[in-house]
């Protein structure tokens, strides 16, 4: 994948993502650079953000760092291979103490 496609591809996928965040009443913040910041009540984040070089979306949260690279038309994590909104979800349901689904 070419890095014009990745960038294209990761944007799609953000502005996917804010959309089920604001369906699932999540407070977030898009910074420049492709970095969205989930906020929660504890005061905790997690931060969702493109990598260019890896051609990956990155993840940072409580419980770990995660990278989540292109197969075919999803996202999935390098190491487990969970599907990226599955994962944001279990992440966010785990830091806020109330299920989340992202959609």
């Amino acid at each position: 994948m070419t890095e014009s496609e990745y960038s294209h591809l990761a944007d799609i996928t953000l502005n996917h993502l804010e959309a089920a965040l604001d369906a699932a009443g999540i407070d977030y913040e898009r910074g420049d650079g492709g970095v969205l910041e989930l906020e929660f009540d504890d005061g905790s984040m997690i931060v969702v953000n493109k990598q260019a070089a890896a051609r990956e979306i990155w993840v940072a949260a409580k419980s770990g760092g995660f990278h989540f690279r292109r197969d075919g038309d999803v996202w999935r994590d390098t190491r487990g291979g969970e599907e990226l909104f599955t994962a944001l979800a279990r992440l966010a349901s785990a830091q806020s103490g109330r299920d989340v689904e992202l959609i």
